[in-house]
């Protein structure tokens, strides 16, 4: 069974906020600095590190 990528962030990221309770602004701060680091100068830098 093969599931979407984005599903399965879906499910992990509910059951992370289920689970752990972090608070709200730490997860709006990780989804806007996530997504502005993916369109950044530094995302050729950060794709190597992680690779």
């Amino acid at each position: 069974m093969q599931v979407p990528l984005w599903l399965a962030l879906l499910v992990a990221g509910w059951l992370g906020v289920k689970l752990i309770r972090p608070p709200w602004w730490l997860i709006a701060v990780l989804l806007l600095g996530g997504f502005l680091l993916a369109d950044s100068v530094l995302a050729p830098a950060i794709n190597a590190l992680i690779k």
